[in-house]
């Protein structure tokens, strides 16, 4: 298993085409926040802090994600597993850097003044 779920993450950034165009922040407690890092790793140097409920994160690419035909061949197991090594970069305002993938959620685009 650990064999197949390491030939999913590919270290290729897909392009924004490639997933939802903006998320929001999912399975992070009230007290706490996600941490945003220089790189897509748990060791990478943290950069930033986004709210447990941030929402309107620009995406800009994410890391280890199977492409529909491999994920289909997954079990149930082989999908949990393969989410929690996705990493996407994403944007926050002044900020951008990497999160773990498993704590985003697909989110719609942020209200500006002129679309309310």
């Amino acid at each position: 298993l650990l064999l197949v779920a390491v030939a999913f993450c590919a270290p290729v950034t897909l392009a924004e085409a490639d997933g939802p165009d903006f998320y929001a922040v999912t399975g992070v407690a009230a007290d706490d926040v996600l941490n945003l890092r220089s790189g897509p790793s748990p060791h990478s140097d943290k950069i930033g802090e986004i709210p447990h409920d941030g929402r309107g994160l620009r995406n800009l690419g994410c890391q280890c994600v199977p492409t529909f035909a491999e994920w289909e061949k997954m079990t149930p197991e082989q999908r949990t597993e393969s989410g929690k090594k996705r990493w996407c970069r994403v944007r926050f305002g002044d900020l951008e850097g990497w999160v773990a993938g498993r704590y985003l959620r697909e989110d719609s685009a942020p209200q500006t003044p002129e679309s309310r």
